[in-house]
């Protein structure tokens, strides 16, 4: 841990200076490709609410998810080979090579399947849904794709890494699930891919809110001895906190699908990689909050035939109920922050 900090605190550093330096160009390249958020309201007859609190936005560039993925993959190909050269043991609860390819795996195809619903919500033509245009994939379609990509990623998970258990702490009961843990792996993946891509609603709130989840599960896999995924938090927290900088209400960049399913996606590959998947929960409990309100949205709209709130998730009924954008998200970094504090004090006792 005393022989790691310093190199985890100073990649923060450098990666927030590389993406710092890099995301405007990046920004400049996205209009001169026109890979910018479109208008989705309706040309003619009632504008839904949605698109009134929210066309405002159209024009802004989108894929900064995109330079992310790329900028942290790239810079943990050259520093992590050396990492040994500048005096940090490498050490790791796993196969070296079946734990880095699971990480990246999870990243970038996620992030190829967030980047294909972008472009085709950018330049494909829309199609009628049953509440106004659609665009981008149909969701049974990228609901599909993502429990492929868990199911194949939960059992590489369970085969290679041999996990197959959960802790559940202060009653210190451990529950042996066999293979039944591909199926719990999968549906944790993809439920934190779909919360955090519904909590990315709002200027800074999912990228602010990311940051503070990994710098509570660096402390955890620091405490693991998990090399690899502390390096390659550290190098996740520098850009992403480069990114939120352009990303703060008034943004001038969006992350986008790409960013968006990588990133849940990974949030819960780390709480399944550490072990701590309900301080996972708690940790990340913004973003169940919000996938939670959308289901009971949901529900209401199957069952009751009327909506529960007058937007879903919990970010758009207060924006509908007249707070103020930069309200909302500073209120939800606060929950976030005293959250990541009670789950990492879960995780540690």
């Amino acid at each position: 841990m005393t022989n790691f900090l310093p190199l985890a605190l100073g990649l923060i550093i450098f990666s927030f200076l590389m993406s710092f330096i890099l995301i405007v160009p990046f920004i400049n390249i996205l209009y001169k490709l026109h890979l910018t958020r479109r208008r989705e309201a309706p040309k003619t007859g009632k504008i839904p609410l949605f698109d009134k609190l929210h066309d405002i936005k159209a024009g802004t560039p989108v894929g900064g998810g995109v330079l992310i993925i790329a900028l942290t993959s790239i810079l943990f190909a050259i520093i992590f080979p050396l990492s040994s050269h500048l005096g940090l043991y490498i050490t790791s609860s796993f196969p070296l090579r079946s734990e880095l390819f699971i990480i990246f795996f999870t990243f970038i195809s996620f992030g190829i399947l967030g980047l294909s619903d972008d472009l085709l919500k950018i330049f494909a033509k829309p199609t009628k849904g049953v509440l106004g245009l659609w665009f981008g994939l149909r969701r049974k379609h990228k609901f599909f794709l993502q429990c492929t990509l868990g199911i194949f990623i939960g059992l590489f998970i369970y085969k290679f890494l041999g996990i197959h258990i959960i802790n559940i702490p202060i009653f210190n009961i451990v529950i042996n699930l066999g293979i039944w843990y591909v199926p719990f792996a999968a549906f944790v993946i993809v439920a934190f891919s779909n919360a955090f891509n519904i909590t990315d609603g709002l200027d800074g709130l999912s990228a602010g809110l990311l940051v503070i989840c990994l710098l509570a599960f660096e402390v955890i896999a620091a405490g693991n001895l998990d090399t690899p995924l502390s390096l390659f938090m550290s190098l996740l927290i520098g850009s992403l906190i480069a990114f939120l900088y352009f990303n703060v209400w008034p943004a001038r960049i969006f992350l986008g699908d790409a960013g968006a399913l990588s990133f849940g996606a990974m949030l819960g590959i780390i709480g399944l990689i550490t072990g701590r998947i309900i301080a996972l929960v708690i940790i990340g409990g913004v973003f169940v909050i919000e996938v939670a309100t959308s289901a009971i949205q949901i529900f209401g709209w199957k069952y009751l035939k009327r909506p529960i709130f007058p937007l879903a998730p919990v970010h758009h009924a207060l924006l509908a109920r007249g707070w103020q954008e930069p309200k909302i998200v500073m209120r939800a970094w606060i929950l976030g922050i005293l959250l990541a504090i009670f789950g990492l004090w879960l995780a540690t006792i």
